[in-house]
């Protein structure tokens, strides 16, 4: 199975300016992640745009959208900056069908060292795999439905919208326990 990656920009992507303290676009990271996390998986990369997701409009959302129809590839995942990833899902959900499309992204840049970037890239790569056709957001190791998901801005994590019947009873390492799905 091939997987076809689409890049989008957000935090992912986003460098350090040391003089100006700004975060900027350079080029994508996602193939030193690939390499870096010793990925054997087939992947097709392709940039769609290098963009901050609350400057992305419903024009962006018809460039991914029409990237991922146009895809060979069933299995495709995107990154996106978080803070409108649940509107590109959502758009999506409308627009394109028979695929099993992952978003995913990271909450610090993966040029900072410690960002969950890599992590999140390599859990969607996995859900991307596995999981039916259908549109997903894949976050902190859990996906949601595109229907079934927001960002807690207070917590800084993704999480469902509604409880599941199935309890995820794996530790949240930040308080307490998380509810989300288990593949």
């Amino acid at each position: 199975m091939k997987i076809a990656l689409l890049i989008t920009g957000g935090t992912f992507d986003k460098e350090y300016n040391e003089l100006n303290g700004e975060l900027f676009f350079k080029k994508t990271h996602v193939d030193e992640m690939l390499t870096m996390g010793r990925s054997l998986v087939k992947t097709r990369v392709e940039t769609l745009m290098m963009k901050d997701s609350l400057l992305m409009t419903d024009i962006d959302r018809k460039k991914i959208a029409v990237a991922c129809n146009r895809a060979k590839e069933l299995a495709i995942v995107i990154t996106h900056g978080t803070d409108t990833m649940e509107e590109t899902a959502r758009y999506l959900a409308a627009r394109v069908n028979g695929k099993s499309i992952i978003l995913t992204g990271a909450m610090v840049p993966y040029k900072f060292g410690s960002s969950d970037g890599l992590f999140n890239l390599g859990s969607a790569i996995a859900y991307a795999q596995v999981l039916p056709a259908g549109i997903y957001v894949a976050m902190n190791g859990q996906y949601f439905a595109w229907n079934n998901v927001r960002k807690n801005r207070k917590k800084g994590v993704f999480e469902a919208r509604t409880k599941n019947h199935t309890k995820d009873h794996t530790k949240d390492h930040t308080k307490g326990h998380t509810e989300g799905n288990k593949v």
